[in-house]
C-alpha cells in the first residue's frame, strides 16, 4: 500500500488539523516531539505520511503530487491559484480578507479613481479590484507590516487579513470593504482523487461527521 501523504501548513493550522485528525483515528506520535529535526513523519500502520510546509508552498506540493492532501488557509489557495481541488472547509482559523485604510479613503473606493493598493496578497487584491469593482489600481507588493503603507503615504489602502481589527484601530485605520471570508481548507491533488478515491473519500467522510458533531 502506498503512503497517503499530507502537507500541513506549519504552525497553528497544522496543530489544529492533527487534533481534528486524531478524532477520526489518525495520529502521528512522531510529530508531537517538539525537539525533532525530522521533516517527514509516518504512521506505518495506517500507511500515512505527513510533512509541514510553509503555507504558501502547500498548494504547490499538492498540485505536483508530492502530497495527496493539503491543509491550508483559503487566503493561500486564492493567492497561489494552483490547479487543485478544494474539497472541505474545516471551519477553524476564521478571519476575513478586507480592504482597509483611513476613513478618508472610503470616498476614493466609491469614485473609481486610480489608487495604490499595498498587500501581501497581490493576486487577491488585483482580482478583487479588477473583477469585482472594475477599478484600475496600482498594486504594491509588501512582505511586512502592510498597515504602515497608508500611514506613510505609500498607498491609499491595503488588502490584508483581519482577525480582530485591533491593529488597524491602533493605527487609525478601519475596514472599508470585505473581500471574502477565510478559514482552513482541505485541498486534494487531482490525480490522487482518482487513484486513491476510496481512501480519500473515507477520510473526508469521517472528517465531515466529526465536524458536524463539533459544530
Amino acid at each position: 500500500m502506498r503512503y497517503l501523504t499530507f502537507a500541513l501548513a506549519k504552525g497553528r493550522l497544522a496543530k489544529k488539523s492533527m487534533e481534528l485528525f486524531e478524532q477520526i483515528g489518525i495520529s502521528c506520535d512522531e510529530m508531537k516531539d517538539k525537539d525533532t529535526r525530522k521533516l517527514i513523519f509516518t504512521n506505518e500502520e495506517l500507511g500515512l505520511r505527513f510533512f509541514l510546509a510553509k503555507p504558501s508552498d502547500v498548494p504547490t506540493y499538492v498540485e505536483y503530487g508530492a502530497a495527496d492532501i493539503g491543509v491550508v488557509g483559503k487566503d493561500t489557495i486564492l493567492e497561489e491559484g494552483r490547479n487543485i481541488y478544494e474539497v472541505m472547509d474545516l471551519g477553524f482559523g476564521k478571519c476575513r480578507m478586507c480592504v482597509c485604510g483611513p476613513e478618508s479613503a472610503r470616498e476614493l473606493l466609491k469614485k473609481n479613481e486610480i489608487i495604490r493598493v499595498a498587500s501581501k496578497y497581490p493576486n487577491i487584491a488585483k482580482s478583487y479590484f479588477t473583477n469585482k469593482k472594475n477599478q484600475t489600481v496600482e498594486i504594491i507588493k509588501l512582505n511586512g507590516s502592510v498597515e504602515l503603507a497608508p500611514i506613510v503615504g505609500l498607498s491609499e489602502v491595503i488588502v490584508d487579513i483581519v482577525e480582530t481589527g485591533s491593529t488597524l484601530k491602533e493605527n487609525g485605520l478601519t475596514v472599508l470593504e470585505e473581500v471574502c471570508p477565510l478559514s482552513a481548507r482541505i485541498v486534494v491533488n487531482q490525480v490522487s482523487l482518482k487513484m486513491e478515491h476510496e481512501r480519500i473519500r473515507k477520510f473526508l467522510t469521517d472528517l465531515n461527521e466529526i465536524l458536524k458533531v463539533n459544530n
